[in-house]
């Protein structure tokens, strides 16, 4: 960190991965650990997606998507190092969290207009500051001279088995199968679609973390990232 202060630079993590892989909650840990700023970029185009979800569009309605972007007041604020989203200025809560909300933002995240509309946002942030996100392209298309890229990853029944877990603490009422059904949907429209398809930047490092914890994760991360520091 004081190599990057000291170049006068920021320094940048990314870290990508297929949904359920656990890249929010590495994200925050090594956020808090490092002081750098966290942002959630998922939660971006899961906001627009919960937009366009009360707009009453289908999620592949690309011409009414496109007719509204406009319209769309969303922010970010820095709390406690954490980006936290707002539409029109109230915080969007676990509302963006739901299998719904995922299909609505695997959709909306293929529109070239969309991932513009964010684009800069994003950039933007990372210019300033110290910064870790996460995501599906962010070591490839929006973040490519990142100082780190961790491509985090695990099967897909650990993936549902956790996403499971995660919404029923929230008290959002699904089933297993369904969370998996939509997990190996969602990998395969990400990895597909035309536009920054969700795949490995080619200096990514690969970590599979299905036999780890989240505090195993987060050591496996580390040391990574403390072996590039040292460069």
């Amino acid at each position: 960190m004081d190599k990057a202060k000291n170049e006068n630079r920021t320094f940048n993590i990314a870290i990508d991965g297929p949904s359920g892989s656990g890249k929010s909650s590495l994200a925050k840990r090594l956020a808090a650990h490092y002081g750098f700023v966290y942002i959630d970029t998922g939660a971006l185009y899961r906001t627009i997606g919960l937009f366009i979800q009360k707009k009453g569009f289908a999620s592949d309605d690309t011409e009414a998507i496109v007719s509204v972007l406009d319209e769309i007041d969303i922010s970010m604020r820095l709390i406690d190092g954490k980006g936290e989203v707002l539409l029109f200025g109230e915080p969007v809560g676990d509302e963006i969290r739901t299998p719904k909300s995922s299909v609505y933002a695997s959709d909306v995240s293929k529109i070239p207009e969309v991932r513009t509309f964010l684009l800069n946002l994003q950039r933007d942030i990372a210019a300033k500051n110290n910064t870790i996100m996460d995501g599906r392209d962010i070591g490839t298309v929006i973040l490519p001279d990142a100082q780190v890229k961790i491509f985090l990853y695990a099967s897909n029944e650990e993936r549902a088995r956790r996403r499971y877990l995660e919404l029923c603490q929230k008290g959002i009422k699904t089933d297993y199968r369904t969370v998996l059904e939509d997990i190996i949907w969602r990998d395969k429209n990400d990895r597909e679609r035309e536009i920054a398809p969700a795949i490995p930047a080619e200096d990514a490092i690969m970590l599979d973390n299905s036999a780890l914890d989240l505090d195993g994760t987060v050591e496996a991360a580390a040391r990574i990232i403390d072996e590039r520091l040292k460069k």
